[in-house]
């Protein structure tokens, strides 16, 4: 009797690809897809190994094991061989949106200079891998980003001379810097180990199980931890193909990403709460008769508040195309565990229960004591993929990185920020204690005010409303930014809102800020930063339409011209 066993589990990513490579060479990894929509530039498993060496040694010409390698590159495939080249040379990889060009090539001073100057400005990158146009500009860049000085620029179409001795990296060693999003607070450097990213990667491989005829798409960008790990790494780890486009291009047109996991058969695919939304609201009816979404198994959703309403919605628009609700998995996460905690089944917002080694538990976050049974407190973490902190931040990990529950010595523990209940279904994710108001004693969670305000008029953009506090002496006052549609009739569309509010919440509204189109602060994966919102409000910086208070009824002179 034939006994087969399971192969053991890779040491490194580099023996990962060398796996690869020798058992299917000639298999397609990567597709990019042009446009979101044609089969562009390819990488195969034997390509990608090589091309890995190859940048591991270029890179090694720069920089010492455990130096820093930012890697800004537009959307595409050069990015892959430089993450997986930076890990195989030993050194930190540092992935990062490129900045903008303006008409003459200059950086633009918008809000990815300024994140891409703090993450330069704390990382210090000894090289800097770009795509030949950004090493082009690279002059102007230096002079708009003097943070930039003494750091060498490398092309992704570099080449080593491939002779070059690697090092032996050690498990626990830093493979990169996760850059928080900044959804509350300024980003910081997560440090996410080796030994943290095969851990994640083999829990997440087991709970969607995973399987060589698996095949993945991902319009996420790479820069951030859902579309690095489960668009780009996941594939690899599990040695399945898969297919990315830009961001912009399912932006642009929802529907093609529906598209791409009909056309490749795809049984992997996710992304935030709001593009299954985008989806629901915009994908036409002759678009959607030529779906067929019978592949799609694993559909991922997380990094942001999950809304029943929007998975009962999407079940029920595109149950004719084959998508089966049983598909849905609502995920939690952060950059700070790596990235998977837990993940639940089917269309329930619950995530689940942690397992493989994971460990979650709900505790007071002032008394640091386990909260009862229901009991809404924060969510702390512990277990293998928990990163090994924030890089040069020795105040803050140990607060955030290493509690401990009161009254033992069970710990340590990740603090998320996040405020949770664990049911029998799993854990339930209430939001960010920062975000978190309490007007008159009472506590309020801001997605719930923000989907009152969403469903008050058809002119509020979906996904982009923002509820937070000011303060007025020592009381907190709810305030609002809102994007909407063009109106004639801003007072009346304001009046809906604070109305709407009073209804649901018997909240008093003092503050409404109009926005265009785009104007919401978010970070580069979506998520509403309410604290940008109230320092644009405070400061005259955010970009209002029409703004009220109810400290002049009357708004502005701009409100009465609408």
């Amino acid at each position: 009797m034939r006994v087969t066993t399971r192969p053991r589990p890779a040491r490194s990513f580099l023996e990962l690809l060398e796996r690869r490579a020798r058992e299917a060479p000639d298999a397609i990894a990567y597709t990019f897809l042009e446009e979101g929509e044609t089969d562009g530039a390819r990488l195969t498993w034997g390509d990608l190994e090589r091309r890995t060496r190859s940048m591991a040694s270029a890179i090694a010409g720069h920089a010492r094991p455990g130096a820093r390698a930012l890697i800004v590159c537009p959307p595409g495939l050069d990015f892959i061989p430089a993450f997986f080249g930076c890990l195989t040379a030993g050194v930190i990889a540092v992935p990062s949106y490129p900045p903008r060009a303006g008409r003459h090539g200059e950086a633009q001073a918008d809000r990815t200079i300024d994140r891409l100057r703090g993450i330069v400005k704390d990382a210090a990158p000894a090289v800097i891998i770009a795509s030949p146009p950004l090493v082009h500009r690279s002059p102007a860049m230096a002079a708009a980003m003097p943070e930039l000085a003494g750091a060498a620029w490398l092309s992704t179409e570099a080449a080593g001379d491939g002779t070059r001795p690697l090092p032996e990296v050690a498990s626990s060693a830093i493979a990169l810097l996760q850059y928080t999003s900044g959804s509350t607070s300024a980003p910081r450097g997560v440090m996410v180990t080796h030994a943290n990213l095969l851990h994640n990667l083999g829990y997440a491989h087991a709970l969607a199980r995973h399987r060589r005829g698996s095949a993945s798409i991902s319009w996420l960008p790479v820069n951030h931890d859902m579309g690095l790990i489960q668009g780009v790494l996941q594939p690899a780890f599990s040695g399945f193909p898969a297919w990315l486009m830009s961001p912009a291009a399912f932006l642009q047109r929802p529907a093609r990403w529906l598209q791409a996991i009909s056309r490749v058969g795809a049984t992997v695919s996710g992304a935030p709460n709001f593009a299954y939304d985008l989806c629901v609201r915009r994908v036409s009816e002759e678009e959607q008769r030529a779906l067929d979404l019978r592949s799609w198994r694993v559909a991922f959703n997380g990094a942001e508040p999950i809304r029943p309403s929007t998975l009962d919605a999407f079940c029920r628009r595109f149950a004719p195309n084959g998508f089966k609700a049983t598909a849905f998995r609502s995920a939690y996460g952060l950059a700070e565990a790596t990235l998977l905690v837990s993940t639940g089944r089917g269309p329930s917002v619950a995530c689940g229960h942690a397992s493989h080694g994971v460990r979650v538990e709900i505790v007071d976050p002032v008394t640091r004591r386990r909260a009862g049974p229901g009991q809404v407190g924060e969510i702390w973490v512990a277990g293998p993929s928990v990163a090994a902190g924030y890089w040069n931040r020795r105040d803050d990990n140990a607060a955030v990185f290493g509690a401990r529950i009161a009254g033992s010595n069970d710990g340590p523990f990740l603090r998320t920020g996040d405020l949770g209940t664990l049911g029998h279904d799993g854990l339930h994710v209430n939001g960010r204690i920062k975000d978190v108001l309490i007007v008159r004693g009472v506590k309020h969670y801001p997605q719930d005010i923000e989907a009152t305000v969403e469903a008050s008029s058809s002119l509020v953009r979906a996904g982009c409303c923002a509820a937070f506090a000011l303060t007025s002496g020592d009381e907190e006052q709810l305030a609002l930014a809102v994007e909407v549609d063009p109106d004639r009739n801003a007072l009346e569309l304001i009046g809906r809102i604070r109305q709407a509010v009073a209804e649901a919440h018997g909240l008093q509204v003092h503050s409404i800020a109009l926005l265009g189109a785009g104007a919401l602060p978010k970070t580069t994966s979506g998520k509403l930063q309410r604290f940008a919102c109230r320092e644009g409000l405070m400061t005259g910086r955010l970009p209002a339409i029409v703004q009220w208070s109810d400290a002049a009824p009357r708004a502005s002179a701009l409100a009465e011209a609408s």
